[in-house]
């Protein structure tokens, strides 16, 4: 016996191709169960018709030759496990998951999916001051700048922050810790975001207590630090916070500081015109992950999660997907 190929059917005889276009389309606003209960379909067949979507989006996309890429792990499940999110920071969207942990060989394959005519137009690398990813860009790309990724940087100062509010809290007598207790938020938070009322307990906090008010101005004033356009600039603010914490008695900020000075160079590459590019999309896209993980309360196909990840930032399919096969 023989069966004829038919480009419009899927391998699954139960679907036509043309039909996953609409329901992975649903899949993208909506849980695959809600999707299911609508369509009056099983599960397993919404997450087979949404993979084909995915994978049609995902190949007409391609995998571009980045200029300037952003590098993260993203937690897939409890215990550590951790994947490789790289994304092109020109196009906006994340290009590359893969790997099983945080050795250094996992790094090298994206490398590998890139091929070496791509990687050889590679100009620079966003990360953060892990040591992994760095030994395989000197290896695979000599020839990309590193620069470091503001917002770890930043979380390390809102960390030191905490550590501050925690040691006042501890020191004060019962009647002074009423202004500290439970504005943790508020400290870590920029005042424009807050609320009226956050405003005024920020401000009511400032004024109660002066090491408190002094490490809440140290943390909002060192973002300003990736807005220079010259490394020298960049340099002579960082060394006029570093030599104001002699006298402060900050042991957290020194920390960060000490920190921020072995790591300097992947640091003052972004104040260069030519290194600017958009650092919050990596944060943007981890928030994006969590989003996906929750609507599916976990994904135990990592192939799906990776097409999820890939694919979300990708326009949606047109309908003229329709005449072409998969």
């Amino acid at each position: 016996m023989f069966v004829e190929r038919l480009d419009w059917l899927a391998k699954n005889p139960r679907f036509t191709q043309r039909f996953a276009m609409p329901v992975g389309a649903r899949c993208r606003e909506r849980t695959n169960t809600a999707v299911a209960k609508a369509e009056r379909l099983h599960d397993s067949t919404v997450k087979d018709l949404d993979r084909l979507s995915l994978q049609q989006q995902v190949a007409r996309a391609g995998l571009p030759a980045p200029r300037a890429i952003g590098v993260d792990e993203i937690a897939i499940r409890k215990g550590h496990d951790y994947r490789i999110v790289v994304s092109d920071l020109d196009r906006r969207r994340p290009i590359w998951v893969g790997g099983k942990g945080r050795p250094e060989a996992d790094r090298a394959l994206f490398f590998a999916t890139l091929g070496a005519n791509k990687t050889a137009r590679l100009q620079l690398a966003a990360m953060d001051m892990g040591q992994p990813f760095r030994t395989s860009l000197r290896r695979h790309a000599p020839q990309a700048r590193v620069i470091f990724d503001k917002f770890p940087i930043m979380r390390h100062l809102g960390d030191a922050l905490d550590t501050v509010r925690r040691r006042e809290y501890r020191r004060r007598a019962a009647k002074d810790r009423a202004f500290i207790q439970g504005q943790r938020y508020t400290l870590l938070s920029h005042r424009e975001t807050l609320s009226l009322d956050g405003r005024r307990s920020l401000a009511k906090l400032r004024k109660a207590n002066k090491r408190l008010n002094t490490a809440y101005l140290l943390k909002e004033s060192f973002g300003q630090l990736w807005d220079y356009q010259t490394e020298g600039g960049a340099r002579a603010f960082f060394t006029r916070g570093k030599q104001s914490l002699k006298w402060q008695r900050l042991t957290s900020y020194e920390k960060v500081a000490a920190m921020i000075d072995r790591h300097w160079d992947g640091i003052a590459a972004y104040c260069h015109p030519e290194n600017k590019v958009s650092l919050g999309l990596v944060e943007g896209l981890n928030n994006k992950i969590r989003v996906l993980q929750r609507r599916a309360y976990g994904y135990r196909d990592e192939d799906y999660l990776k097409l999820k990840i890939v694919a979300a930032f990708l326009p949606p399919l047109t309908r003229s997907a329709e005449k072409d096969p998969l």
